[in-house]
């Protein structure tokens, strides 16, 4: 079975871009994907803050994006970037973690003026990890997911039409280069 690693960089719980990426495994499990979601803020911020690569809270994230065929990328947008958090555990990441791996990522912000922040901001530190495939990306404004009241969330039809298309485009490109991959990461 092929396996999907969904990071989340999100500081916050619950939360939209945690929902989306909640969402969006759902849909994989739905094709026989296996997927698991890690957060990064539940990694302990002094591993974080401190850059402590050695720290053994990171083993568990590190095998199991070592073990992903694919690996969406999720954040919210602050300034026209992706989260600190989210950077801090990225810089945490050996040199080559993505290498020969397919990356999907998907950001949330609270304004279409942050639109680009997958292209200017994301996608430039996932390529320096040797992402082999960095798909287009989601991006979607906050009014467009709504939270409801049992915690659940409502997406507008358009953003969830595009996820899913996104999605499929994904699935598709992990199957097509997973003996790829593999070559990929047992030469690293």
């Amino acid at each position: 079975m092929t396996y999907i690693l969904a990071i989340s960089g999100s500081p916050s719980h619950p939360s939209r871009t945690h929902g989306l990426l909640e969402y969006a495994s759902k849909i994989l499990q739905q094709e026989s994907y296996h997927t698991d979601i890690i957060s990064v803020r539940d990694i302990p911020p002094d591993v974080l803050a401190y850059g402590r690569y050695d720290s053994p809270n990171l083993e568990e994230p590190k095998a199991l994006l070592e073990r992903a065929s694919g690996v969406i990328v999720a954040t919210p947008v602050y300034k026209a970037a992706y989260t600190g958090v989210l950077k801090a555990f990225l810089d945490l990441l050996p040199q080559r973690a993505l290498s020969g791996k397919v990356v999907l990522p998907i950001a949330t912000g609270g304004t279409l003026a942050h639109l680009l922040s997958i292209d200017y901001a994301l996608k430039p530190v996932l390529s320096e990890l040797k992402a082999r495939y960095i798909l287009g990306g989601v991006y979607a404004v906050d009014k467009q997911i709504q939270v409801q009241p049992d915690g659940s969330l409502q997406i507008e039809e358009e953003i969830e039409q595009r996820l899913q298309e996104a999605l499929q485009e994904f699935a598709e490109t992990v199957s097509k280069f997973q003996p790829i991959a593999k070559e990929l990461t047992h030469a690293s």
